[in-house]
């Protein structure tokens, strides 16, 4: 029987404005864990529903707050699966042309694992070599779902040991 090859871990990078939903509120979630809903980018959307995995690990960012920065290491515990806000017309995520059969957005579960504390903001985060071609650090860089090289992770795990 042919032995099934593990696909080695991820790392990414998650945005969100603490005014909506916070590191903290991710730690204080039951069992530190929670979907991350709302999504409605399709290219961070196709990396949630088909590259990222569980076991890989994730920084939070906070970001539309001062400073901007990385609050957090989560993992994904959930693999992508349909988010279900799209279908909820209460919800602030509602999207009408999204159905169930054939949903439109994706999220993933993940898990709360450390805070960093003090968080490391853009601006430090600009000053450390190794870190030029980080996404996050590109003009117009965007995206609330971003990938994060294996070496920059390490870079960034430095930085608070």
């Amino acid at each position: 029987m042919p032995e099934e090859k593990s696909q080695p871990r991820q790392y990414w990078l998650l945005k969100t404005e603490p005014t909506t939903f916070s590191f903290d509120d991710l730690w204080n979630a039951p069992k530190r864990t929670s979907f991350w809903d709302g999504v409605r980018n399709f290219q961070a959307r196709n990396t949630l529903r088909d590259r990222m995995k569980a076991g890989d690990l994730v920084f939070i960012y906070h970001s539309s707050t001062d400073p901007t920065g990385i609050v957090g290491v989560a993992e994904v515990v959930k693999e992508g699966y349909p988010d279900h806000t799209a279908f909820d017309p209460k919800d602030p995520h509602y999207d009408p042309k999204s159905r169930r059969e054939s949903p439109t957005w994706y999220m993933v579960d993940v898990k709360a694992l450390r805070r960093i504390d003090p968080i490391i903001t853009l601006e430090e985060l600009r000053q450390v070599k190794g870190l030029e071609k980080m996404v996050l650090l590109q003009r117009g860089s965007r995206l609330s779902v971003q990938p994060v090289t294996e070496s920059e992770w390490r870079v960034i795990e430095g930085l608070r040991r």
